[in-house]
């Protein structure tokens, strides 16, 4: 049976080669620089390894303590690889060439594919990984051409974060439509406030907040020239020709986003959850949570899912291991477990009954739960082909902000560009 490095090389070749980033390339230039001989040194019987993007001091610790928790009663201990988000996929790469991959892969969601798509990840169910009682859009997250490879602790999505005081004073009520955002917008925009902030960056922070719009509008990114994702490209255009929005939106990365918020400058915001500790620390803006507009009253909202999943490397020299390494991820996935993970970290539950114990204990994060419910992964449909698209997409609503294309011609450019790449 081929190694995980050796299926990476055969899945490249398949595909013209992988992006995350540049799989087969990444692969021969680390094991080129690195001298890696693939032979590694003998591992721990009593030590599970798990890579991860933990490198802040703070969420490294609180996940040891969490590990400590699962490994004692298994009788091992659990030692933690951490190096950045970015760099996660390169670092696998080095260690399957050199056969010392950790047990646990912490990968992010949109990366799983990639690595699916090898045949170098035990499907969850072969690892003894109990997969019931999960929302559909986490399992979504975490599967591969219908078979479920990675698992989520929790995950995060996007909502309408607004500056309560300003509604109130301007008689606004938190807008449920796309009509009703653009009303609300402008007449909460005054002075040096605007009254909508987004992030139109050509990268991912750009796409993640604009699939909302794009999905809830009908959107398809399979067939991006459906004549539906258009208007909200013309949404987005027509906040910014109101003056509700800046134009500097298609610089601004989901931070600046939440910068311009906590200044005032702006009195609604699309964001996620991982704004919440900046938030809750500052004293200036009192602030609270709703569901994403919809372009019709009625309709659901369906952001995107996004998050980590844990997912297990085959070892087929050592089976032990892998039964190891799914016993301790059915412990960290416990509803218990969970409901506290995701209180520690601001992120809502994959268990469905943790996820409504989270919303219930955290009512000012409740959208975020209810969200979750009907968000989308976005390598749902597809799969290894979603770099592509995403690019297509900034392209998009690039291009029809800063006033070079219409709608219906960006749309039409992005299925050209999406179909050229695959």
């Amino acid at each position: 049976m081929p190694s995980l490095a050796g299926r990476i090389r055969a899945g490249a070749a398949r595909t013209g080669g992988l992006r995350v980033p540049a799989l087969a390339a990444t692969l021969a230039c680390a094991t080129a620089a690195l001298g890696l001989t693939g032979c590694a040194a003998e591992p721990d019987p009593g030590t599970v390894t798990v890579l991860n993007s933990a490198t802040d001091t703070a969420e490294h610790t609180a996940n040891q303590q969490f590990f400590d928790r699962c490994a004692k009663p298994l009788g091992v201990k659990v030692e933690q690889v951490s190096v950045p988000a970015d760099q996660v996929a390169s670092k696998v790469l080095r260690m399957a060439s050199s056969d010392s991959l950790t047990d646990i892969l912490e990968l992010d969601g949109s990366e799983l594919p990639q690595f699916a798509q090898t045949e170098g990840l035990r499907p969850l169910k072969e690892a003894g990984v109990d997969t019931s009682g999960f929302s559909a859009s986490a399992t979504s997250l975490g599967s591969y051409d219908g078979v479920q490879y990675g698992i989520a602790r929790s995950v995060n999505s996007l909502a309408l974060i607004y500056n309560t005081e300003l509604l109130q004073e301007a008689g606004i009520d938190p807008p449920r439509t796309w009509a009703e955002l653009r009303e609300a917008a402008k007449k909460l925009t005054a002075g040096d406030t605007y009254g909508m902030a987004f992030s139109a960056s050509p990268n991912a922070d750009g796409v993640y907040q604009f699939l909302p719009f794009f999905w809830s509008a009908g959107g398809d990114e399979a067939k991006l020239d459906n004549g539906k994702g258009e208007a909200a490209l013309q949404l987005w255009k027509d906040l910014v020709a109101d003056g509700s929005a800046s134009r500097s939106v298609v610089n601004w990365n989901q931070q600046d986003v939440n910068d311009q918020f906590v200044a005032g400058r702006a009195a609604m915001m699309i964001n996620g959850p991982w704004q919440v500790p900046v938030l809750s620390a500052q004293k200036n803006v009192d602030w609270a949570v709703a569901s994403i507009p919809v372009p019709e009253a009625g309709k659901a909202a369906v952001p995107p899912i996004g998050g980590t999943v844990m997912a297990v490397p085959k070892n087929e020299d050592d089976p032990a291991r892998e039964k190891k390494a799914g016993e301790l991820l059915n412990c960290l996935n416990s509803e218990q477990n969970q409901l506290q993970w995701g209180e520690s970290v601001n992120n809502v539950p994959t268990r469905a009954a943790a996820a409504q114990a989270y919303a219930a204990q955290n009512p000012k994060l409740a959208a975020f739960a209810d969200l979750v419910t009907t968000a989308r992964s976005r390598t749902a449909q597809v799969g290894t082909g979603w770099p592509v698209v995403g690019d297509a997409l900034a392209g998009a609503f690039q291009s029809v902000l800063t006033g070079r294309t219409s709608p219906e011609q960006a749309m039409h450019r992005a299925q050209q560009q999406a179909s050229a790449g695959k």
